[in-house]
């Protein structure tokens, strides 16, 4: 998918990342991603085995009994012609279910927020921010990671941004990013030789 945009005479042209950064080893997150499957290594790496566990709730009991997980989300699995991962779960029921889930220790919570008590309101703050990973997995995994080529009035390259990830490019801070550079290129005041 390639799209050209004209903003102050030149060209943003948005084209897919074709080489994007896994945000599960390439970038800090908060919560902690274990997914089990026999065909894909998705998540973060771990020693847990869901072969060992009966269920779901047994694994994660485990889980929590070793670390000490404060909030986990399930993560469900859509898979079919491509896959696609979500915390809510998928209608079809013979080519989703649930994969793996995420969570994040209250050490952890502690140490990234400096709160003393973790209220109800804070929960969900982390819960969000959980499903924020979650989505931001899913575009590396689908392949909804973008970046801009800005092209000057002549079609030269003057800047370009990769890493972008989802199709909402204003939400991504693509188009805030490409307008920018343009704004820098177009506004900056000319340089006088003495």
């Amino acid at each position: 998918m390639e799209t050209s945009i004209l903003y102050k005479g030149c060209t943003i042209e948005i084209e897919q990342d074709p080489n994007p950064m896994n945000p599960r080893t390439e970038y800090d997150n908060l919560g902690t991603m274990i997914c089990c499957h026999k065909r894909y290594n998705l998540g973060d790496k771990h020693s847990y085995k869901h072969s060992d566990y009966n269920s779901w709730d047994e694994f994660i009991n485990a889980v929590e009994k070793n670390e000490g997980p404060i909030v986990w989300l399930p993560i469900y699995m859509y898979d079919h012609s491509g896959i696609t991962i979500n915390t809510t779960g998928f209608s079809c029921p013979w080519d989703s279910g649930q994969l793996g889930f995420i969570y994040i220790t209250k050490e952890k919570v502690r140490k990234e927020y400096v709160w003393k008590v973790i209220s109800k309101k804070r929960l969900e703050k982390i819960k969000e921010y959980l499903r924020g990973e979650v989505e931001t997995y899913d575009d590396f995994i689908t392949g909804s990671v973008y970046g801009y080529e800005v092209k000057d009035a002549k079609g030269e390259e003057v800047d370009s941004c990769w890493g972008f990830f989802g199709s909402d490019h204003e939400k991504s801070g693509l188009m805030e990013g490409a307008k920018n550079a343009i704004d820098c290129l177009v506004d900056k005041p000319e340089t006088k030789v003495a």
